[in-house]
């Protein structure tokens, strides 16, 4: 039954009358206001560019507040136009459409918007300190009265946040296609984002914010279980993390992760935040146990949970630099390393607007600074992370395991040592002094054709989610029946088999009812196929959507993490995501995104994702089959190519049994002789 709340908000702008102006709820977490430095013509272009979504008699009374937007928040969001509904998943029944693919698409942008699953919900930035799903409100009361109108016969195309139109296409193509932050390469700095933001014709969507495929942070806490495990088990030979103590800073959109996964692996998960607000969201959302405010009493607590292999999550209300230097003096006055194992989630690929809050300030005193002495607080930001990497540094040269998790925190580390004209072996080219766990860990994972592979039940169902959970299980110990199945990938099944069947009890969704699992090109298809045919025989409420998360496979071309194993030279190329994006849309996917920027921040990384809406119909089996398996082996064919032996061990054996898929396998050259005779 149709919404009345949702047919209102899918009516159009509201103009007769105008909204009140509220303003922005002080209750709640912001965005960091943004430095554009725009000229006096700039700002009078940004605030026109602003205007021209709205008829001319509203134009007085909106350009003086949309230039006090611009001037107190580097941006204009258009607050006043803030809808006045709970922005939550709703069932996909209740949305006003005429086709169940655009209702899909309306329920993953509603549930990117959820307050309880966005970081910043009324500057509609989803995780990341800046991953946007839109660029202001005006763009997203259209696109929900243009998804409201769309058939089966249009494409809404979406141009960074801009809904440029309902464009006639046929039933085969996708319904909506995205594009995020795509610029001439030679115009792609952090300080052109900054204007080209400021001026509304550009966005960085981050990865699943921009894509309308964010599920919370459940989809990060499944990844990190896995990194964790893997590194773990990589440098101390077992599965055991009991009176194990991880340490990490972030309690965000995606940082807020670590807690519960290091919980999950039964270790000592210390994570640092400086954001009250943040920390006590996770707090009462129950992925972290403990609130500490005094380092003396954080350590003790360490030292306790260790002799006593206490598996707990605490949070640190404080700056992750005073942890590793604590650190670091009860090392020198023990001679004990407390700390096994660390990483860092701050938001390093946006690190002077918001992303990294020096140690030598308080949150208040950051957030004032970045853009009152934007210089100054650049130089602070710099000092701090080579406070914190000294200190890394120390315990790493005396047994911490330590890893860089792709937020381009070594990257900013290196630069900041270079600043200080200081030699950095912090970070050459792509290889990091410490491991990474793309390079070293997940990479590999990557190359057997194993990723983040996600579904959203769009009932909103708990049963749904339990039925397809249960579903996902059958596939998997089906498939670890089979005896040709290689070593390496049974592992992976073997872990993610013990994932799903206790992702239940973890107590993981916040938002949407979804899952995550990573899965290989035959497990996903398997799942796909059998929830698809769940939804065809009425098992089901309604359709599921399939996605997965641009960090993936295929999905991201990125030097410094997603593709930082790749050794041939061609890390620094982007064919891989660009195909990926082009041939998901081709072979069926509902919407498809392709986005400049994701993880390590705009300029560095090429990235796009898909929704695939599982209508029950034969049809989209056929698109299963067609489209997931391309999704997944574009990826692996170019690991094969770039020489990693997993991924061409994986090729081959999918030629064995695909029809029709013939990839060109690399030579290893034998005799490396004849390179060094040259």
């Amino acid at each position: 039954m149709v919404n009345n709340i949702l047919r209102k908000l899918c009516s159009g702008l509201p103009l007769d009358p105008l909204p009140d102006n509220l303003g922005r709820n002080p209750n709640i977490a912001h965005a960091a206001k943004r430095v554009a430095n725009l000229s006096k013509l700039e700002k009078q272009q940004a605030i026109t560019n602003a205007l021209r979504y709205f008829p001319n008699h509203v134009h007085k009374i909106l350009a003086k507040e949309f230039a006090d937007e611009l001037e107190n928040f580097g941006h204009i969001y258009m607050y006043r136009f803030l809808p006045r509904i709970p922005i939550k998943a709703y069932p996909i029944d209740e949305y006003p459409c005429k086709t169940i693919k655009a209702a899909a698409i309306m329920l993953m942008i509603m549930n990117n918007l959820d307050p309880q699953v966005a970081q910043f919900p009324e500057e509609l930035i989803t995780y990341g300190g800046n991953g946007q799903v839109f660029s202001n409100w005006a763009q997203f009361w259209l696109v929900m009265n243009y998804l409201s109108e769309l058939d089966n016969e249009q494409t809404l195309v979406m141009y960074s946040g801009h809904p440029l139109g309902l464009f006639p296409s046929n039933s085969n193509s996708p319904r909506c296609v995205i594009t995020n932050g795509m610029v001439i390469p030679n115009y792609s700095s952090k300080e052109d984002y900054e204007k080209y933001f400021a001026l509304g014709v550009s966005m960085y969507g981050q990865m699943t914010a921009g894509s309308y495929c964010y599920i919370g942070p459940q989809g990060i806490v499944h990844g990190t279980y896995l990194t964790v495990l893997n590194i773990y088990r990589k440098y101390f030979g077992s599965n055991d993390l009991r009176g194990k103590i991880f340490i990490s800073s972030g309690l965000g959109g995606m940082s807020g992760a670590q807690a519960k996964a290091g919980y999950v692996l039964d270790s000592v998960t210390v994570i640092a935040e400086v954001s009250e607000e943040a920390l006590m969201k996770r707090h009462r959302q129950g992925w972290v146990l403990e609130v500490i405010k005094d380092i003396k009493e954080l350590i003790n607590r360490i030292v306790h949970c260790k002799q006593e292999k206490i598996a707990t999550s605490i949070a640190y209300h404080g700056n992750i630099v005073d942890i590793w230097e604590a650190l670091v003096e009860y090392y020198d006055r023990t001679g004990e390393i407390l700390a096994d194992l660390g990483s860092d989630q701050t938001s390093c690929h946006n690190p002077y607007l918001g992303g990294y809050f020096p140690v030598q300030l308080s949150y208040d005193e950051s957030l004032r600074m970045m853009h009152e002495n934007p210089k100054e607080f650049k130089f602070l930001v710099q000092e701090s992370l080579r406070r914190q990497y000294k200190a890394i540094d120390k315990l790493g040269d005396k047994g911490l395991i330590f890893w860089d998790y792709g937020n381009a925190f070594l990257l900013e580390v290196s630069r900041a040592l270079q600043q200080d004209n200081k030699t950095s072996d912090a970070l050459s080219k792509t290889k990091f002094k410490y491991p990474s766990y793309m390079q070293d860990v997940m990479g590999d994972i990557f190359s057997l054709g194993f990723g983040p592979f996600r579904w959203i039940c769009t009932s909103c169902d708990e049963n749904d989610l339990k039925m397809t959970d249960k579903a996902a299980i059958e596939v998997f110990e089906q498939t670890l029946k089979s005896p040709d199945l290689p070593e390496k990938v049974r592992h992976q099944y073997e872990d993610n088999l013990k994932w799903i069947r206790e992702a239940e009890s973890y107590q993981l969704v916040v938002g949407s009812k979804a899952r995550i699992l990573y899965a290989d090109q035959l497990g996903r298809c398997n799942v796909s196929l059998a929830m698809n045919k769940m939804v065809r025989e009425g098992l089901l409420k309604a359709p599921v959507v399939i996605s997965r998360d641009h960090h993936d496979v295929s999905g991201t071309d990125s030097p410094f993490r997603e593709t930082s194993n790749i050794y041939d030279g061609s890390a620094f190329t982007a064919d891989m995501a660009v195909q990926n994006f082009i041939g998901d849309g081709i072979r069926g996917a509902t919407w498809v995104s392709l986005h400049n920027g994701g993880g390590v921040g705009w300029g560095e990384v090429m990235n796009g994702g898909f929704g695939l809406v599982l209508d029950g119909s034969e049809e989209i089996d056929k698109v299963i089959k067609s489209m997931v398996t391309w999704d997944v082996l574009n990826g692996v064919a170019r690991r094969s190519w770039s020489g990693n032996q997993n991924a061409k061990e994986t090729i081959v054996r999918a030629m064995s049994f695909i029809d029709g898929l013939k990839v060109t396998v690399p030579v290893h050259i034998e005799d490396e002789k004849i390179l060094s005779d040259l």
